[in-house]
């Protein structure tokens, strides 16, 4: 297993930090938010992207993708997380592109990765139902309905759902919310006669939706994977969505140390720049250790996808424990750290804290994930 980046995505990873740097620093989250963007996301910036080719790493070259596995990918995801960058590729290509490559048909794959890849079509993925995370507690159902389905019930906390033009719906086709068996997924359009979508307003500023759906009708091809059993193929995508996403609170937490150590060095107390005193050397020193520790956890469950390691499951979830430890850690000490300029809207600090809290939560907390690895390793 390799702990490191090979020479090309090394390459990758610095295209990425000089794009996101220049076409999405902070300053245009800032701006995003101020003026209450329906959008939240810069669709010039998105399709430089595109040109770029990032929206097709991780599919096959059938489609017109790279190939180039998901470690390629995390090195975006990281460089976007330094940045704090609003863009639709976790929900387009993290979440909707898993679940069609890992569970599509032919049909399916053939006629949305290439729009995937284009950047043509924007996805979500509609899990969660209820504030805390819970993949098994649907309630949606899809109830036969000639040879289709009709959808009814809601979601919440839906990544790019106010954006999105396809769902990917995770709906209960038999048992009882709990039940792993019984949940099937299916491709629904955003704009179908029955759908709501009501965008909600996150402290970190994203695109976060709240989706309902009244006698949502689709036909028997929307069905993505086997009906009844779509708790395995969920898993998969949401592993998969989970490690890219540590890869992104990687890079926020990097650049918050970076620029914690840079302020000690910078501010001045008792004649004496304050990173000289002791007891501050030693809590930089403990987030870097952190740091670095939660960057191999990163890479060991990257590397597992791309190599489609048996225990892929069990290191996405120790990697969003281990990195939701650390960020929660350094973005609460690099508020600390700053002081009083540190709890300001006018330091870019605070936005990192914010994304940070919203990121711990998201698709399973510490406390979901160190429970589900106890459960995967049989205790």
């Amino acid at each position: 297993m390799g702990m490191l980046f090979d020479s090309e995505q090394e390459m990758l990873a610095e295209t990425a930090r000089g794009f996101f740097a220049e076409h999405a620093p902070v300053a245009a989250l800032r701006k995003l938010r101020d003026n209450q963007d329906p959008l939240a996301y810069q669709p010039p910036v998105w399709q430089q992207m595109v040109e770029l080719g990032w929206t097709a790493i991780v599919f096959p070259e059938a489609y017109g993708g790279l190939d180039f596995g998901y470690k390629g990918l995390g090195a975006v995801f990281e460089q976007a997380g330094r940045t704090l960058a609003a863009t639709p590729l976790f929900g387009t290509v993290a979440l909707g592109g898993s679940a069609i490559l890992l569970g599509g048909s032919d049909a399916q794959k053939e006629q949305w990765l290439p729009r995937i890849i284009g950047g043509e079509t924007l996805f979500a993925l509609a899990v969660d139902e209820k504030p805390r995370h819970d993949p098994k507690a649907i309630a949606l159902t899809a109830q036969a309905n000639g040879d289709g389905y009709v959808l009814n019930g809601e979601k919440h906390y839906v990544v790019d759902g106010t954006i999105a033009d396809q769902l990917v719906v995770v709906a209960r086709t038999a048992g009882q919310p709990g039940d792993a068996e019984g949940l099937t997924l299916f491709l629904v359009d955003a704009k179908a006669p029955g759908v709501e979508r009501l965008r909600r307003t996150l402290v970190d500023s994203r695109n976060i939706a709240s989706i309902r759906f009244s006698n949502v009708a689709v036909s028997a091809s929307a069905v993505i994977g086997t009906v009844g059993q779509g708790a395995a193929l969920l898993d998969s995508v949401l592993d998969r969505a989970r490690i890219l996403q540590t890869a992104e609170m990687l890079g926020a937490a990097d650049w918050l140390l970076e620029t914690t150590v840079a302020y000690l060095k910078e501010r001045v107390q008792f004649d004496v720049p304050i990173g000289s005193f002791q007891a501050l050397q030693h809590r930089a020193a403990q987030m870097y250790i952190a740091l670095e520790m939660s960057r191999s956890a990163v890479l060991a469950a990257l590397t597992a996808i791309d190599e489609n390691s048996p225990q892929l499951a069990t290191l996405a979830s120790l990697t969003k424990a281990k990195v939701s430890d650390t960020l929660e850690l350094i973005s609460n000490e690099a508020v600390q750290m700053h002081g009083g300029i540190g709890m300001t809207d006018e330091l870019d600090v605070g936005l990192y804290l914010k994304r940070a809290r919203v990121s711990q939560q998201l698709f399973g907390d510490a406390s979901f994930h160190r429970d589900r690895y106890a459960t995967l390793r049989g205790f």
